[in-house]
C-alpha cells in the first residue's frame, strides 16, 4: 500500500503535462482593509472615513473574490491569478487562508509599491502547479520624475514540473487629469514592461512570457501598439515578439470595464510568439471574458448589464468590483 502515493508522486509530473492550466486576472477595486496606514491615503477607507469601510463590508468583497476565482476554474481553480487594487498583505492572507481558497492552496507575491493610494499588483500561483524561482518589482520612473506608482510585478518559475514562464502584472497609470500627460505616464509604463521582455528575450528568443494586467488603455491604443509594440495574434508569429490576446474581443464591441453606456477592452493578455507556435512548450489555446451573472446587474442610467461593483462614488452597492476578470487558458503542446 505504501507503494501507491510513491507511484502517484512519481506520475504527478506526467500526468500534469496534458492538463490545462487557467490563468485570471482580475482588478478587484479597492481590495482594502479597514486599517488607516500613515504611509497611504487609505483614510475613505476606513470605519469613520468617507466610505464607512468595515470589517464586514470587507469580509463580504473578500468572499467575494474567493467566489469569482472558484467559479472562473470551472472545477480546476486558475493556476495564477494576478491582481489589481490590492492594499497589502494582510487581504491576501486573508484571502487564500480565511475563504475556500484555503483548500486549494496559493503562493502570494506582493510588494509596498510607491503608489500615494497604497494600492498595489499582486499574484497568487497554485503550489502544487506552479514552483516560484524568482520574484521582482520594477519602479516606474514617470515624466514628471515621480516613481510614485504601481510597480511592474515580474515573477518566474516552472509550469507542472515542465516549462519555465515569465509572467509581468501591470496596473498602468489611469486617464484621469491632463490627456497629453496620462498619455506620457503610460507610454512609460509601456517601455519598461517591452525593455522587461525584451531583457528575457535576450537571454532565450523563445522564452515563454505572459504579460497581463489593467492597462487603462484599449488593445489599439499607442502604449499598446507603439510602446509595447505588441502585434495582432493573426499575423506572423515571431518568437521574440509579444502578442495581443484580447484585440479580437476588442473588435468585436467586448469589454471589461464599462465607462458609461460603452464597454472598453483595457484588461489584457499578451503572451511570446513561442506560446502560439506549434512546438514543444506552454502553449496559448485561449483568451475571454468571465461573465458570471453575480459579477454584473442591470445599468439603469444606460442600456444592457454592468459590473456589479463595490461602491459608485461614495454610495456602498456591495458587489465584487467595476471591472470583470479576463482568463486565458494554456495547454502543454507534446509531440
Amino acid at each position: 500500500m505504501k507503494l501507491i502515493p510513491l507511484l502517484l508522486v512519481l506520475l504527478l509530473p506526467c500526468l500534469l503535462q496534458g492538463q490545462e492550466a487557467k490563468v485570471m486576472f482580475y482588478n478587484v477595486e479597492n481590495f482594502f482593509d479597514p486599517f488607516d496606514d500613515p504611509k497611504t491615503q487609505d483614510e475613505e477607507f476606513t470605519p469613520t472615513g468617507k466610505k464607512r469601510w468595515t470589517w464586514q463590508r470587507l469580509a463580504q468583497k473578500r468572499s467575494g473574490i474567493a467566489k469569482t476565482i472558484i467559479a472562473a476554474g470551472e472545477g480546476d481553480a486558475p493556476v495564477l491569478v494576478g491582481f489589481a487594487e490590492v492594499e497589502n498583505f494582510l487581504v491576501l492572507k486573508q484571502l487564500v487562508e480565511q475563504t475556500p481558497l484555503a483548500r486549494i492552496g496559493y503562493g502570494i507575491v506582493h510588494h509596498d509599491s510607491p503608489d500615494p493610494r497604497g494600492i498595489e499588483v499582486a499574484l497568487l500561483y497554485r503550489n502544487d502547479r506552479f514552483k516560484l524561482l524568482h520574484r521582482h518589482f520594477y519602479k516606474l520612473r514617470l515624466p514628471s520624475g515621480s516613481s510614485r506608482t504601481r510597480e511592474i510585478l515580474y515573477a518566474k518559475g516552472v509550469l507542472d514540473s515542465r516549462d519555465t514562464l515569465h509572467v509581468l502584472v501591470n496596473h498602468w497609470p489611469s486617464k484621469l487629469g491632463n490627456a497629453q500627460q496620462s498619455l506620457a505616464k503610460r507610454m512609460t509604463a509601456a517601455r519598461k514592461a517591452k525593455a522587461i521582455c525584451d531583457s528575457i528575450f535576450g537571454v532565450n528568443p523563445s522564452a515563454n512570457i505572459l504579460v497581463m494586467g489593467d492597462f487603462n488603455d484599449s488593445p489599439e491604443s499607442l502604449p499598446i501598439v507603439k510602446g509595447l509594440a505588441a502585434l495582432p495574434p493573426d499575423t506572423l508569429i515571431i518568437n521574440n515578439r509579444l502578442y495581443n490576446l484580447m484585440l479580437p474581443l476588442a473588435k468585436r464591441g467586448e469589454g471589461s470595464y464599462k465607462y458609461k453606456s460603452e464597454w472598453e477592452m483595457i484588461d489584457l493578455f499578451f503572451v511570446s510568439g513561442n506560446m502560439l507556435l506549434q512546438s514543444n512548450g506552454i502553449k496559448y489555446k485561449n483568451a475571454y471574458i468571465f461573465k458570471a451573472d453575480f459579477l454584473l446587474e442591470e445599468d439603469k442610467k444606460h442600456h444592457g448589464k454592468r459590473p456589479f461593483r463595490t461602491y459608485e462614488g461614495m454610495k456602498y452597492l456591495g458587489g465584487v468590483s467595476d471591472h470583470l476578470p479576463v482568463v486565458m487558458i494554456m495547454k502543454p503542446f507534446i509531440d
